[in-house]
């Protein structure tokens, strides 16, 4: 089998990289090529046996998107975006990489022809809705963002399910809570310090929350998110019939409750490194997201999330720490 993994040099992409090269194969079938490709060029993942191509390219640029499907994978994860504070940001680019790189990944796949039929995951987002919310969100909640991200993903998925619709390829849409806790350097996504207040003060260094303890929201780990893509992959068009874009399971929890969870796992002094300061462009933002699913049709279809905050934590500690935390 061999697979297309579009971002792969971001977290979840490498997170992806890993569970499958960890795993061999994907939906029973033999994984024997990996084509990695991101604006900066992704590392090769180690301890697999397989082709590897990895490059460096802009999907929007013209020729990217057909020079990426020419070897045919038969699986392709599509993950590259701008994240949502730097598409609210910059409106040209947000466009360009969420909307336009994104049809144009689509187009190359119809006009492969030949019979060239992939199965296609993309990466949405609970971004998609805007208030007023429900008290639990459904998935077929209406699609009305408050952002240029929400909007960027939302066209995505309706572009999705028209290309899957027609036939040009067997679709299916997550919506992912935010992911966390992201390791590494903080990105530009407006919903990063919700990783940071964690991430930051098990390492040691200071975190900065830019919002009121009372946020409410919805989260999974990177671990389980690289499961959600798996899962993915490997559902028939039967099981998800005509309904491609499933929000995915998450943990519903303020931020309060996140820095409590933080103090039973670490201590009251790793949690006392979180500093508070407001930032308007980051709450008004935050303030148009939803903050509790109801994910129960991702759930009857196999998905499966954290189930608290706590085992958030510990999975980051395990996974990106080694076990350990800074005194």
């Amino acid at each position: 089998m061999h697979i297309l993994i579009t971002g792969a040099a971001g977290m979840i992409g490498r997170k992806l990289t890993t569970r499958l090269v960890t795993d061999g194969a994907l939906a029973g079938r033999p994984i024997t090529k990996l084509t990695l490709l991101d604006v900066v060029a992704p590392s090769a993942p180690a301890g697999f046996s397989g082709a590897v191509a990895a490059s460096a390219a802009d999907l929007s640029a013209p020729g990217t998107a057909e020079q990426a499907v020419a070897g045919r994978p038969d699986v392709i994860f599509h993950l590259a975006a701008i994240v949502s504070a730097e598409a609210e940001l910059d409106f040209d680019k947000g466009y360009r990489i969420n909307l336009d790189g994104t049809r144009a990944l689509l187009e190359a796949v119809r006009s492969t022809g030949d019979g060239y039929h992939p199965k296609f995951v993309f990466t949405s987002s609970i971004a998609v809705f805007g208030a007023p919310f429900p008290p639990a969100i459904p998935d077929d909640f209406h699609l009305t963002p408050l952002t240029s991200y929400g909007t960027q993903k939302a066209i995505g998925e309706l572009l999705l399910a028209d290309y899957n619709r027609r036939d040009f390829l067997d679709g299916v849409s997550i919506r992912l809570p935010s992911v966390v806790v992201r390791p590494g350097k903080p990105n530009k996504a407006a919903s990063g310090f919700f990783s940071g207040i964690i991430r930051e003060p098990l390492s040691g260094q200071e975190a900065v929350l830019p919002v009121d303890e009372s946020v409410l929201h919805w989260h999974a780990s990177p671990r389980a998110a690289a499961g959600f893509l798996v899962h993915a992959a490997g559902l028939t068009r039967d099981q998800l019939g005509p309904r491609i874009n499933l929000t995915m399971p998450g943990v519903c929890c303020t931020v309060g409750e996140q820095i409590a969870a933080l103090a039973r796992i670490a201590g009251d002094k790793v949690a006392a490194r979180i500093r508070r300061e407001p930032d308007e462009l980051i709450i008004r933002i935050v303030a148009g997201w939803p903050s509790r699913f109801d994910a129960r049709r991702a759930v009857a279809l196999g998905f499966k999330g954290e189930s608290t905050f706590d085992e958030i934590i510990r999975i980051h500690i395990e996974d990106d720490l080694g076990g350990k935390i800074a005194a």
